[in-house]
């Protein structure tokens, strides 16, 4: 441990200062970094509020390293992840001079796989166009020279290029030791640095990731830790969610066909009418998807399992699908012996089966809180579960490299659940190493029936999209679940701009199952009154009037004329972003504007933001991705508009459920979980606005209901201390005096 007070690290001629040009101490910083530096002494869990500007990372970082021990840093997403890899933790390590080692460590999907790169290399059919040959050649040349294959490092390839899922491994394509390549593995090689590091930075996906595994009793993901902290912490509920849930889709049944049909005429030709096997599994794929038509009329395209219409022939099609699915797997455990890839594809069946299983037995009726695994069981879903794992149990070892995180970073999928396109998958190893086939059955029985087995009643739900379907299970708390993964002993810190409502973390802990937990707030040091102004425009509509959005554009150009930088225009749901974007399209064509109009899903999240920093007067409409995780400083961003309060869909299954469980034990469903949730979320909107002291700028809100209703007090009053007004020319005045210099 340095010879050093938290604060003296922190003071004008502390190391930090020194180390580092333009520093200048902050008391909220110092406070913050003290607490925590408490808890970590202690051994003790604190939910850790910080505004915008404090510096949290900073906050954390210097504690951490002073107190020494292992340190695992989960961060929200893998952009953060890479930038305190990169910047802050090196900057701040060499301002103390500790010879502190960190690693960084991400999901499979995140390194370039040799051995599938050379397959991929030697199937030029595989390749779909000239630009997938030249990036092959770029990922060629990477893999020679890079030390880590982390594909981010090969930024010139789009990050969601679709070459990247055919030279990258899944758990069930990894060969493990079976690979010829084992020895070059860039996988093996950051979890081996991961284990030697003080160090790790990870993202909530790949902690929750290690949390499965634990849970599963096969081997852990990330290294024994003495302190984690979680940055971003706010994500973690839905992370959690969606982690411990579980999903089947059309997809993935797909592909697990076409990989069987390949692998078996490559290597087990004699052994099956592999073609008449795949196909099968296909045609009930596709005939599930038929009986899904009705959903076409529900809201969202989806519904719970116990509310599907017309329920008998997709009871009916999903029994012919687990049946094609079992004997695809039997047959594929047949032959496993012969080579790996008949091995990893059987591995796949089981695992899908048994995901399968979980939809097994409809319960249709008193399903108001979701289904216990108990009561699964007793419905017989764990005798159909146990056949697969028989099977199972035939196949030869699995691969003895650890799990990988999943697509939940970017908001889709679950926890091994995911089609390919989300690559969602964990290992199954045994605790020591070898991965014998008894502990690939247990880990495949077990990882299915996770989401109901340690986290109580659970969701189901079936979602229609353009061309798929998928099963979705999800648990209605994650609290048990996530709260016993913390040893004793071993200190959690959860911090982020958003946790709090009103000052009140119960609904925060409440949702993580952190009783005990120390809290604190610190506030923002930006000057919010004088740089910022809140509006919210008199005499719009009901947000659910049909003319709302018309007006909400109608108040906001103005808005736009006035203000000199850029706008971001967050919206509560994907079609409202396509119908602002039409209505601004329209007006801007009427008035004789050229400004640049972009809009959500015309292109991935980073190129919009980077041609949102370098266009004149740009106007950008976005949803959920939007709401957070943005940086756009200074005259960048001028203008933040909101079109409604950000309540939950009430057709959110999982939204649905909790609701109405929370109803069934005499709860106020509204005041409990949907006023903080949307409190938060309007916070994180809101927060897009101010990133630097020097900024400023107006928050635009249309939802009337901010300042109309009693409720609204909660909502605004958690946002920053902005000026308020109601009144446009207030807001152009505003403009005005910035224009002038005195903002």
């Amino acid at each position: 441990m340095l010879d050093l007070e938290i604060s003296q690290f922190f003071a004008e001629d502390g190391p930090l200062a020194t180390a580092l040009p333009g520093y200048s101490p902050r008391p909220a910083q110092i406070e913050l970094s003290q607490a925590i530096g408490e808890a970590i002494q202690d051994r003790a869990t604190l939910v850790a509020e910080a505004g915008t500007g404090i510096g949290k990372t900073w906050a954390y970082l210097v504690p951490a390293m002073v107190a020494g021990g292992k340190v695992v840093i989960s961060t929200g997403t893998r952009t953060l992840q890479d930038q305190l890899f990169s910047r802050d933790l090196p900057r701040v390590r060499a301002a103390l001079g500790v010879p502190v080692i960190a690693a960084l460590l991400k999901g499979r999907n995140n390194y370039i796989c040799h051995y599938h790169l050379e397959r991929l290399q030697g199937d030029e059919r595989a390749l779909k166009s000239r630009a997938e040959i030249a990036q092959l050649r770029q990922i060629q040349v990477f893999a020679g020279v890079s030390k880590t294959g982390d594909r981010s490092d090969l930024g010139n390839i789009p990050e969601d290029a679709d070459i990247w899922q055919r030279v990258t491994s899944t758990r069930e394509n990894c060969l493990g030791q079976e690979c010829p390549r084992i020895r070059d593995c860039f996988v093996v090689k950051a979890r081996r640095q991961a284990q030697e590091a003080d160090i790790v930075v990870v993202n909530h996906a790949l902690f929750m990731a290690d949390l499965v595994l634990r849970e599963e009793g096969v081997t852990d993901l990330l290294p024994e830790a003495d302190t984690v902290i979680f940055d971003e912490a706010h994500q973690l509920p839905d992370t959690a969610t969606r982690f411990l849930g579980s999903s089947v889709s059309t997809h993935q049944l797909l592909d697990f066909a076409k990989a069987m049909e390949a692998a078996g005429l490559a290597y087990a030709r004699e052994a099956a009418k592999w073609a008449d096997v795949s196909r099968h599994v296909e045609t009930a794929a596709r005939e599930l998807r038929l009986t899904c038509a009705p959903l076409d009329r529900m809201p969202g395209r989806k519904a719970t399992f116990e509310a599907f219409p017309d329920p008998e022939p997709f009871d009916a099609a999903l029994a012919a699908l687990r049946e094609a699915v079992e004997a695809a797997t039997r047959a594929l455990a047949g032959v496993a012996e012969k080579h790996p890839d008949l091995a990893a594809v059987a591995r796949s069946g089981a695992d899908i089966a048994l995901r399968l299983a979980r939809w097994a037995t409809p319960a249709r009726e008193g399903a108001a809180g979701g289904q216990t695994d108990e009561e699964l069981a007793a419905e017989g879903w764990g005798k159909d579960m146990q056949a697969i794992v028989e099977v199972a149990a035939k196949l030869p070892p699995t691969v003895d490299v650890k799990s990988d995180d999943s697509a939940v970073e970017e908001g889709v999928g679950a926890r091994a659940g995911a089609d390919a396109s989300t690559r969602a998958a964990s290992d199954t190893d045994a605790p020591d190493g070898t991965n014998d086939s008894v502990a690939t059955a247990q880990a495949l029985l077990q990882g299915a029936a996770s989401a109901s087995l340690f986290s109580g009643p659970a969701v189901r739900w079936v979602e229609l999209g353009q061309h798929h379907v998928r099963l979705h299970s999800a648990p209605l708390s994650v609290a048990r679940a996530f709260s016993k993964f913390r040893k004793p002993g071993q200190a959690w810190i959860l911090t982020s701009a958003t946790l709090a409502v009103q000052a009140d973390f119960s609904h925060f802990t409440r949702q993580l199952g952190l009783r005990d937990a120390r809290t604190g707030r610190w506030e923002s040091p930006f000057d919010y009154t004088r740089h910022g102004l809140l509006f919210v425009p008199r005499g719009l509509p009901e947000p659910q009037s049909p003319q709302f959005l018309e007006r909400f554009v109608d108040t906001l150009l103005p808005l736009l004329e006035a203000s000199p930088g850029g706008t971001l225009v967050l919206c509560t749901t994907l079609r409202a972003v396509d119908r602002v974007a039409t209505l601004l399209a329209e007006a801007f064509e009427d008035l004789g504007h050229e400004w640049p109009l972009l809009k959500q899903g015309e292109a991935t999240r980073r190129d919009l933001l980077e041609r949102f920093c370098k266009l004149d007067h740009p106007v950008l409409v976005g949803s959920a991705s939007f709401w957070e995780g943005i940086d756009l400083p200074g005259d960048v961003l001028t203008l933040v508009a909101i079109d409604k309060l950000p309540f939950a869909p009430p057709d959110d299954p999982v939204v649905e459920a909790r609701l109405r469980s929370c109803r069934e034990r005499g709860g106020n469903p509204f005041a409990e979980y949907q006023l903080p949730e949307a409190a938060i979320a309007l916070k994180q909107g809101a927060g897009r606005l101010i990133r630097t002291e020097d900024d400023w700028g107006v928050l635009m809100v249309g939802d009337g209901r901010l300042v109309e209703k009693p409720y609204g007090k909660r909502l605004w009053r958690g946002l920053p201390p902005f000026s308020r007004t109601r009144e446009i020319d207030e807001v152009l005045a505003f403009y005005g005096r910035r224009e002038r210099g005195e903002v």
